[in-house]
């Protein structure tokens, strides 16, 4: 009885295996995949890392983007409706990492390299490449405008305890502006009085000051 059950039936080995290893789709991943590599290259290296000299999203972003590619030109090669878009939130929702909160530019940027990213991988077959390049394109250019010819000057913001609360009266405003700039070597454009300790003696000052206005470049807009 046991030999029948595991007795193999005849024909089932010797049936070939059918393993494709190219074909047209290939060719169009490549194709995708170097458009897509192209302007991710142009947004995350020309464009965003000149400006904030931050590798760690320079990282990040490379790997999300192309992660995000290749998951969707699978999901949509399957055609597996429901997994597409339990797919899709999930790319969305690892955005937060449980870590420290992203802040608006970087988050934007994140926004639009996965937003390239599944329009590059999902672009159907009536879609046509010149099509895809121009989609890309306007994203490319908007966000070049945007960053270096409309938002020519980036304010950057800073948080300091000070101690010099005397100062911190409306009347002393430019007094305690004069003293902050001293102090920190920064031309300050705009100052905030937030939490005031009088056991301390101490106030958390936050001051906003342009980048560019600045000898030296000190991206700090998180804290």
């Amino acid at each position: 009885m046991l030999l029948e059950i595991l007795k193999v039936k005849p024909g089932i080995v010797d049936e070939p295996i059918d393993i494709t290893w190219v074909n047209n789709d290939f060719y169009l991943l490549l194709g995708r995949l170097a458009i897509n590599m192209i302007f991710l290259t142009l947004i995350i290296r020309m464009l965003y890392y000149p400006k904030t000299k931050r590798k760690d999203y320079l990282f990040t972003y490379y790997l999300i983007g192309i992660i995000t590619f290749f998951l969707c030109f699978a999901l949509k090669k399957l055609d597996i409706d429901t997994g597409m878009g339990l797919g899709l939130f999930a790319i969305f929702g690892i955005i937060r990492y449980r870590t420290d909160a992203i802040e608006i530019k970087e988050m934007t940027y994140l926004f639009v390299i996965i937003g390239i990213s599944v329009v590059n991988s999902l672009a159907s077959d009536k879609i046509t490449v010149a099509e895809v390049a121009l989609i890309n394109l306007f994203v490319l250019l908007l966000t070049f405008g945007l960053e270096n010819l409309w938002l020519l000057r980036h304010e950057t913001r800073k948080t300091v305890v000070y101690e010099r609360i005397d100062l911190i009266k409306p009347e002393k405003y430019d007094e305690m502006k004069e003293d902050l700039e001293k102090r920190t070597g920064l031309s300050i454009n705009r100052i905030e009085v937030g939490k005031i300790d009088f056991l301390s003696d101490t106030a958390l000052i936050r001051i906003y000051y342009y980048d560019s206005d600045q000898t030296y470049s000190d991206y700090s807009s998180g804290d």
